[in-house]
């Protein structure tokens, strides 16, 4: 059974529909895909419906943007309650925070790239969290950068003069309210140093306290060494591992079924499950 635990759609910054995903998850040979849009719920039942249509089993997810300590902190969620109300409120106000981060972003590059915010807009398919992976792909259109890899490496970096931070939760208490839904917490690729900072093991232990099931270990942003010490650390932390690629279609260079989770893991993470809920593929409460 081949699984892929990390993928995006246009709900948020994915360049496929959540129905494309799915046919794609089916064309790359997975026989279980997730899809984890930033902050957004927005694609599940299109994904659903095509899972159960194409014979592909989706789980519902989410991949919450989160800071500690000044560093952005990635937290995947399975399984939750999309109508529990703490933490659409939290997602609401993190995609919130997104768009006000991403304008301020395009008002300091407009002097130098004659980027506008109606540019970036062209690049947004309705309802779609707004990020800076839609300004990369308007610099693209303009003709200022070659692909989405040259604007984050440059004038998207955390280092570059045009670069503003945006407000996010605590990840301690991400979890907590992910835990409270129903959900199953995944820190996503916490050693991915090639992004920029990183939380420390100290931090990842206050999320384990806080209710962190597991560790996104096996990614393409992960050097061996650093996939090393997550599984050292996860078998110290009694976390799982997960793999998996981080799918946005044409956004990035990442292929579906890439990294993938071992099944007795999804089976894990079924059983952690606190709530069904009618959008989730019927799982049963632990």
């Amino acid at each position: 059974m081949r699984i892929d635990l990390h993928t995006h759609s246009t709900a948020s910054d994915g360049t496929q529909p959540p129905a494309e995903v799915v046919a794609s998850a089916v064309e790359a040979g997975l026989d279980v895909v997730a899809l984890t849009d930033h902050d957004t719920h927005a694609g599940w039942s299109q994904a659903l419906a095509a899972g159960d249509r194409l014979g592909v089993r989706v789980v519902p997810g989410v991949e919450i943007s989160c800071l500690r300590g000044g560093v952005s902190v990635h937290l995947l969620s399975y399984h939750h309650d999309p109508a529990d109300e703490a933490l659409t409120r939290m997602l609401t106000d993190s995609r919130t925070s997104r768009e006000s981060r991403a304008r301020r972003m395009v008002d300091r590059l407009t002097p130098d790239t004659g980027l506008r915010w109606e540019h970036v807009l062209d690049h947004v398919h309705g309802g779609a969290t707004i990020g800076r992976p839609h300004i990369a792909d308007a610099l693209v259109a303009a003709g200022v950068v070659a692909d989405r890899d040259e604007a984050f490496a440059t004038l998207l970096s955390g280092r570059s003069r045009y670069f503003v931070p945006h407000s996010a939760p605590d990840p301690v208490d991400a979890v907590r309210r992910v835990r409270a839904a129903g959900g199953v917490p995944v820190l996503a690729h916490p050693a991915a140093s090639k992004r920029g900072s990183c939380i420390g093991d100290t931090d990842i232990e206050a999320l384990v306290e806080a209710g962190l099931a597991g560790l996104e270990v096996d990614h393409r942003d992960h050097s061996e060494s650093e996939r090393a010490h997550l599984r050292e650390l996860a078998g110290a932390l009694e976390l799982f591992v997960t793999g998996s690629s981080d799918y946005h279609g044409a956004g990035k260079r990442n292929r579906l079924g890439e990294n993938t989770t071992d099944p007795e893991v999804l089976q894990r993470i079924d059983a952690a499950a606190h709530r069904a809920h009618p959008a989730d593929g019927g799982v049963a409460p632990a």
